[in-house]
């Protein structure tokens, strides 16, 4: 234990576990943070920063643990990686809440008609209670702290379910929450499918999930005998529309980076492209010669992840295998190696749209290229498919860039660039449709975890009076005014 974890824990009551391994657990620490939601509830913006002041320096005493914890339950995945990934935006995102949040917090003044003065509107933000988080797998450590930010910022006290298929982490994580925060505070909850079922029936005040559209519309459910109100941050197949005046090099170059950071295993992930077929060998040679630069020796190069578990990797390989062979464009001299689980990133060309590849969210580093001829058309296949949770646009036409930004829907979308506006706090980050529900980060994600609670404060003097019974010729005339 550190010197600051000592000072964090020395006044620190323990009522409570702050870790939970079974159904029991779990619901005891439920009933103690609720109860203590509704008799104390955290208004103060001191107590708030506290809590993030704690976080953050979670962090940055257990980087090396967590990175190794992390790469364990991979197989392999490079610390770097980590820390670019899960790191840095948990750090920055920590830093924006601290700096806004006591802005955020405050009440805020609304417009109000004329008709009602001199009284006035204000939005007063206050704390749900209690908040609960759905941890998923594939970058398990940000997708933890960033909604515990903006539950912290918001003032709600916290139960996390981390992701069975990491466990290692999980363990690690549940260790340094227990030492770092107060179970007054944090409860994180470890344990099976059974555990995480039981988890998302619990009459939390929001619950936000990050995984599959499949299990999402599960979480759904379970939430809603309880209306518990959810965030749900899902999957679906972003796609990439190449336009015809496009710097091919920069669009390789930006594709490959998001397909192959942590070997495709990510939400927002490019999965499939949309390009003029005359650019199709040109892109599979800069993809070859982008791997060649930036992951040479894949098999035995540290910067690159493996599939998480034997199950995944089955999945993966059984959508090349059901491929005729000529579609598939290898990007290395690798095999996939099933003990390793090491996946190499290789090009599918033309896959049929009803192929595993095209139906399935792929979550690897397969990546379908596919024609089209006109803008119509890649616009037309996008929208045929469930809206996707990212889009990427490359090309410098700025009416077609429009086109694209106006003619389609997604979570989210980026021109000349891939995933980065997940990074951005001050945008706020979510699906739509069979992508999710609900946004967070920065000061959408402290809304969306806040009652953002109507005030309306009337005036010592006002005219309220004139329109109380009996309605005499005044009140006639006053409302054959408003009436017009």
């Amino acid at each position: 234990m550190t010197d600051n974890t000592q000072n964090i824990n020395e006044h620190m009551p323990h009522q409570a576990s702050s870790i939970a391994h079974t159904a029991e657990e779990m619901r005891a620490q439920f009933e103690h943070l609720q109860a203590l939601s509704r008799t104390q509830p955290i208004n103060d913006w001191a107590t708030r920063e506290t809590q993030l002041d704690n976080l953050e320096m979670m962090l940055s005493d257990n980087q090396s643990s967590f990175a190794s914890a992390i790469s364990a339950d991979f197989g392999h995945r490079s610390e770097s990686e980590t820390q670019f990934a899960e790191l840095f935006p948990s750090f920055t995102g920590i830093s924006h809440a601290k700096k806004h949040g006591k802005k955020w917090m405050k009440p805020q003044r609304a417009p109000i008609s004329a008709l009602y003065m001199p009284a006035h509107n204000e939005i007063q933000p206050q704390p749900l209670g209690v908040v609960g988080i759905m941890v998923p797998w594939n970058y398990p450590l940000f997708l933890a702290v960033g909604p515990m930010i903006d539950a912290l910022a918001a003032g709600n006290r916290i139960m996390i379910k981390m992701s069975e298929a990491a466990p290692k982490f999980a363990q690690t994580f549940a260790d340094a929450v227990a030492r770092y925060f107060s179970s007054d505070m944090i409860c994180v909850v470890l344990g099976e499918v059974d555990i995480a079922v039981a988890f998302s029936e619990l009459p939390f005040d929001h619950l936000l999930y990050t995984g599959s559209t499949a299990v999402g519309k599960k979480v759904m459910a379970a939430a809603a005998p309880n209306l518990t109100p959810v965030t749900l941050e899902l999957g679906g197949k972003s796609p990439v529309i190449v336009l015809d005046d496009a710097n091919l090099e920069s669009a390789v170059n930006r594709v490959m980076m998001g397909k192959t950071l942590n070997a495709g295993q990510t939400c927002i992930a490019p999965d499939y492209v949309l390009i003029p077929r005359r650019y199709h060998e040109s892109f599979i040679q800069a993809a070859k010669d982008w791997m060649d630069k930036h992951y040479p020796d894949i098999e035995h190069n540290p910067d690159y992840s493996r599939i998480i578990n034997g199950a995944q990797f089955t999945r993966v390989k059984s959508y090349l295998d059901a491929l005729p062979s000529e579609q598939v464009h290898a990007l290395t001299s690798a095999d996939a190696n099933s003990e390793t689980r090491l996946m190499p990133p290789v090009i599918v060309r033309e896959p049929a749209l009803d192929s595993e590849v095209m139906d399935n969210e792929i979550f690897a580093p397969i990546l379908p290229l596919i024609h089209y001829e006109t803008l119509d058309d890649a616009i037309h296949l996008v929208n045929s498919r469930p809206r996707p949770l990212a889009l990427y646009v490359f090309g410098d036409h700025q009416g077609d860039i429009e086109q694209v930004r106006n003619r389609t829907v997604s979570g989210g979308l980026c021109v000349n660039e891939v995933i980065m506006h997940v990074a951005q706090h001050d945008l706020p980050f979510g699906g739509v449709g069979d992508s999710g529900t609900g946004a967070y980060h920065g000061k959408a994600g402290f809304e969306r975890l806040s009652h953002m609670k109507p005030v309306f404060v009337q005036a010592k003097l006002n005219g309220m009076n004139l329109l109380l019974p009996p309605y005499g010729g005044l009140f006639k005339k006053a409302m054959a005014l408003f009436l017009k």
